[in-house]
């Protein structure tokens, strides 16, 4: 049996191995040796930098992260209701597995056209990122549900526990790992999915704006920069959503 690694070694790990594709990104961009193609690690870092103290910058970042984050709450709580429907009504559940089903293979530029006839170009990344959750929500919620102990149940209808207690006793311990991993599986994806909505429906003062332009303009540090900015923000917008979750959880009894 391996020992298991510190959390110290795995922070040193992982910053190792980011420190090693930055280098293969900075060599590759020294073999290319043209900027238009591919600029350099610290060119886009310092774009980034130069971007960053620019009010313009803000405004498209918070408005898009405020986009983002109302999707993933919609579809969050759409989700949970829908999942406990599912899991007390065998008609719910089946009536919702083909859409959650079509949902989950359509790809995102057919939802993003569509979309934009019955929906604003503001509004777009909410919807988009509000699609791209839920049926993962729904999925990993359904199946902590199913997955709670039968016999703690049982115990339950006995002693006459009622359905509140019951759904916090039985149920929530059952359905919070589930709930998390929802979560970590989707929070990337959401950002992906919103940005790219952004890309395509042009909203003004976002990051889906600001990556147009740059790409109208040839303007490729700046395309690698807000790349890089999405990549930090997607990563910042997980670890703070996880934590949050995990407060929820250790507050209610769910860990």
């Amino acid at each position: 049996m391996r020992p298991s690694t510190t959390s110290p070694e795995k922070h040193l790990i992982r910053a190792l191995a980011v420190l090693f594709w930055l280098g293969v990104w900075q060599i590759a961009s020294m073999i290319i040796g043209q900027e238009i193609l591919l600029v350099s690690p610290v060119r886009a870092a310092a774009t980034l930098i130069d971007l960053m103290g620019r009010g313009s910058f803000w405004q498209s970042v918070f408005s898009s992260f405020g986009h983002i984050l109302q999707g993933f709450a919609l579809a969050a709580g759409l989700g949970l209701l829908l999942a406990v429907l599912a899991g007390v009504s065998r008609v719910v559940r089946v009536l919702l597995e083909p859409l959650m089903h079509a949902v989950k293979a359509t790809p995102v530029a057919s939802f993003v056209i569509l979309a934009l006839v019955f929906i604003r170009s503001e509004r777009l990344s909410v919807f988009i990122s509000f699609l791209m959750v839920l049926p993962i929500m729904y999925t990993n919620i359904l199946a902590g549900i199913g997955a709670a102990d039968e016999k703690l149940l049982e115990m339950a209808k006995v002693f006459r526990i009622g359905p509140f207690r019951t759904a916090r006793s039985v149920y929530l311990s059952a359905v919070y790992p589930h709930f998390l991993s929802a979560c970590t599986l989707s929070l990337g994806m959401c950002w992906k999915a919103g940005v790219a909505a952004e890309v395509i429906g042009y909203p003004r003062h976002s990051i889906g704006e600001a990556l147009y332009m740059a790409k109208l303009n040839f303007d490729t540090p700046d395309i690698f920069a807000w790349t890089l900015a999405v990549i930090l923000l997607s990563v910042g917008f997980e670890k703070l959503i996880l934590a949050l979750m995990r407060l929820l959880g250790r507050a209610l009894g769910g860990e």
